[in-house]
C-alpha cells in the first residue's frame, strides 16, 4: 500500500435499505464514517512563478500591494465561538518599512475571552474527531487551492508589508510553503493512519486506532513565516485535534487571512480558535487549563524554555489530565564551514543568501563562518563585492530590493546595540556594513565582522539579523576546527553546512559534527529547507527536533489505541506446562 492510500478506517453506521421505520417512510442510509478505499493526490511541491517585470503574476501582485496600501490600517480580529469578537483594548503594528504608518490594529484578548475560546474548541471536539479523515483532508486540500489561486497575491502582499519581505521571500513563504504544508500534511497524516501491526496470528486481528489528544493543542506561531502558522495548526487539526492558535503580534493580519481561507475551505468555525493579544495573558490561561494537551511552538529558545518549565510545573502539580505533548523549533546559530578544496564562488553566493536573505531573520540563517587561511582573501574579496551589490528598500515601493527592514523596534534596537558594541571592539575587523538607519523604517545594512578567535561572543549569541561573523583558521587545523565548530554556537544545533570538494573532508565533517546540526548541508546554504524534501528541526537548544515537513511531527499529536480481537473461544485456562 502506498503512503497516500488508506483502507476502511472506520465501519459504516447506518440503516439497512431493507429496514423500514414504517410503511410510509423511505429508507435512508447514514454514512458518518468513511469506508470506501481512497487515495490522496500524490505529494508535490507548489511551483514558484518568477515575478519578472511585466509578467502576469508581477502585475497581479503589484495590484494587490496597491489595494492593500489603500486600506491601511487594516483591521484584525479575534475569532472564537464561530465569529469575530470585540475587545476593549487593542495594539497597533507599524509597518516595518515605515514605522510612522500603522499596518494593522488588532484586539487584545482578555483572560475571559481566552477561556471562552478554549471552551468553544472543546465543545467542537467530539464532532471534529468523528469527522471522517477524508473530509478533514478535503478541507485542507481545498485551502491549498485557495492559497495558490484566489488568495495568492493578497497573502503575499500582506506578508510583504506586514513582515517586510521582498517578492521572492513572500512567494516562497505565504504561497508555496503554506500550500505545501496544507497538501503534504494530508499525505503525512495518511502515512501515519495506515501504520498497522505488521504481524498477527491465526484467528487474531490487531489494529491501531489513531485518536486525537483528549484536550486541546496550543499553537504559537512566529512572525517570520506566514506558512508556519498554517503548519502549526493544520497538522494537529488533521489528526482530529482542536486548536487554540496565538499568532505572533507581528504577524496577525497575514495569519488572519490564513484563518479566513480555512473557514472558506469548510473548516468548522470552532475547530481552530484564533486569539490575538498579549502573549502572557493568553498563555497563562492555556497552560493553566486541565484540558491543555499539547504545545506546538516556533519561536525563541528562551521563550520555549519558559513555556517548557511552566508545563513541567503543571505536570508536577497534576494540573493536566494527561502528559502534554511538547513540540518546538527554536533558535539557531548556524554555521558555514569552508574547506580549502571548496568552490569559493559557490560558497560566497550561498553565504550571502544564507546570511542576508530576509535580513537574517530566519532561524536557519547563516551567522558564523569558518574560513581556511589559504582561501580567505579570495573568499572575503568575493563576499565584499557581493554585499556591495545588495539592494535595500521598502518591499512594496522598491520591488527589486534584495533586503528590507527588520521586523520591529525591539529587534532593531537589539541589532543596533550589537553592531555598536562590535564597532568598538578592537578584536574585530569590520569587513562590510556596520551601519543602520531607522529614520523611516527599521533598516540594518548587511554586516560582516572578522573575529580573532572562534569563541568570540558573535559566535555564540543569536542575533536574528543581518550580521555575519567570520573566523579564519590555519589550513593545518581543519580537524581541530571541526571541534571548535561543535563547541561554539551558543548551545544551538539547528543548521550547518560544509563546503568542500574533497570527499574525505566532507566525511570527516559529517561525522565529527553529527550532533552540531539537525539539518546538515553539503555545498549548500543553511536556509531554504523544502517541505517533504528536507524535513526541518534541530536539537540541543534549538528545539525538540520533531522534523516539520514530515509525518514525525504529526505523530506527536495523536494517541494510538491498540485493539486486539480474537475469533475463537478460549478452551480452558490451564497452561500446557500444567499437565
Amino acid at each position: 500500500m502506498s503512503s497516500a492510500s488508506l483502507l476502511n478506517l472506520r465501519s459504516t453506521r447506518g440503516l439497512s435499505s431493507r429496514l423500514r421505520l414504517n410503511a410510509s417512510v423511505p429508507s435512508i442510509q447514514l454514512r458518518t464514517k468513511a469506508t470506501a478505499p481512497f487515495r490522496l493526490p500524490d505529494p508535490r511541491n507548489e511551483p514558484n512563478p518568477l515575478y519578472k517585470k511585466g509578467s502576469e503574476e508581477r502585475i497581479k501582485l503589484e495590484e494587490a500591494l496597491v489595494k492593500l496600501r489603500s486600506q491601511l490600517p487594516v483591521q484584525s480580529n479575534i475569532y472564537y465561538n464561530g465569529q469575530a469578537q470585540a475587545s476593549a483594548q487593542s495594539w497597533d503594528q507599524p509597518l516595518p518599512a515605515e514605522h510612522a504608518t500603522v499596518f494593522t490594529n488588532y484586539p487584545l484578548a482578555t483572560k475571559e475571552q481566552t477561556q471562552a475560546a478554549i471552551e468553544s474548541a472543546l465543545k467542537a471536539k467530539k464532532d471534529w474527531e468523528e469527522t471522517p479523515f477524508v473530509d478533514r483532508a478535503a478541507i485542507f486540500l481545498k485551502a491549498a487551492e485557495l492559497v495558490t489561486g484566489k488568495y495568492r497575491y493578497e497573502l503575499i502582499a500582506a506578508t510583504m508589508l506586514g513582515q517586510g519581505k521582498n517578492i521572492w521571500q513572500g512567494e516562497i513563504d505565504a504561497a508555496a510553503e503554506l500550500a505545501d504544508f496544507f497538501r503534504l500534511n494530508c499525505n503525512f497524516a495518511a502515512e501515519i493512519l495506515e501504520r498497522q501491526p505488521p504481524r498477527g496470528a491465526d484467528g487474531v486481528w490487531s489494529r491501531l486506532e489513531y485518536r486525537p489528544l483528549e484536550g486541546f493543542v496550543y499553537s504559537i506561531s512566529p512572525f517570520n513565516f506566514t506558512a508556519l502558522g498554517g503548519n502549526l495548526i493544520s497538522g494537529p487539526a488533521l489528526m482530529g485535534n482542536v486548536v487554540l492558535w496565538k499568532p505572533s503580534p507581528s504577524n496577525v493580519y497575514a495569519s488572519a487571512l490564513v484563518y479566513k481561507i480555512l473557514l472558506e475551505a469548510g473548516l468548522p468555525p470552532n475547530v481552530i480558535q484564533f486569539v490575538t493579544g498579549d502573549p502572557d495573558t493568553i498563555t497563562d490561561v492555556a497552560l493553566s487549563h486541565r484540558d491543555f494537551a499539547g504545545l506546538n511552538f516556533v519561536g525563541s529558545s528562551d521563550v520555549f524554555r519558559s513555556l517548557y518549565g511552566r508545563i513541567g510545573e503543571g505536570i508536577a502539580k497534576k494540573t493536566y489530565r494527561e502528559f502534554p505533548r511538547v513540540v518546538a523549533e527554536t533558535s539557531g546559530k548556524n554555521f558555514h564551514l569552508i574547506h580549502p578544496t571548496a568552490d569559493i564562488q559557490n560558497a560566497v553566493n550561498h553565504t550571502i543568501r544564507g546570511a542576508f536573505e530576509y535580513q537574517g531573520q530566519k532561524c536557519s540563517a547563516t551567522s558564523r563562518l569558518y574560513l581556511p587561511e589559504s582561501r580567505a582573501e579570495e573568499f572575503l574579496t568575493g563576499l565584499k563585492a557581493g554585499v556591495k551589490e545588495i539592494t535595500i528598500g521598502n518591499p512594496d515601493k522598491n520591488l527589486e530590493a534584495f533586503m528590507g527592514p527588520v521586523i520591529h523596534r525591539r529587534s532593531f534596537d537589539k541589532i543596533k546595540s550589537i553592531i555598536d558594541a562590535s564597532n568598538k571592539d578592537s578584536t574585530l575587523k569590520l569587513i562590510a556594513g556596520g551601519t543602520y538607519d531607522d529614520s523611516v523604517g527599521f533598516y540594518v545594512h548587511p554586516t560582516v565582522y572578522q573575529v580573532d578567535r572562534p569563541d568570540h561572543k558573535l559566535f555564540n549569541e543569536e542575533i536574528f539579523g543581518p550580521v555575519l561573523a567570520v573566523y579564519v583558521y590555519p589550513d593545518a587545523e581543519w580537524s581541530s576546527t571541526l571541534k571548535k565548530v561543535d563547541e561554539a554556537g551558543g548551545g544551538f544545533a539547528l543548521t550547518g553546512a560544509v563546503f568542500a570538494q574533497d570527499r574525505r573532508a566532507i566525511r570527516e565533517a559529517e561525522d565529527t559534527l553529527r550532533y552540531s546540526a539537525g539539518n546538515f548541508y553539503i555545498n549548500c546554504k543553511t536556509t531554504a529547507a523544502v517541505i517533504g524534501q528536507q524535513s526541518f528541526g534541530g536539537a540541543r537548544a534549538s528545539g525538540t527536533n520533531d522534523k516539520a515537513g514530515s509525518s514525525d511531527v504529526l505523530r506527536r499529536f495523536t494517541s494510538p489505541r491498540l485493539i486486539k480481537e480474537e475469533f475463537f473461544p478460549q478452551d480452558g485456562f490451564m497452561y500446557p506446562s500444567n499437565h
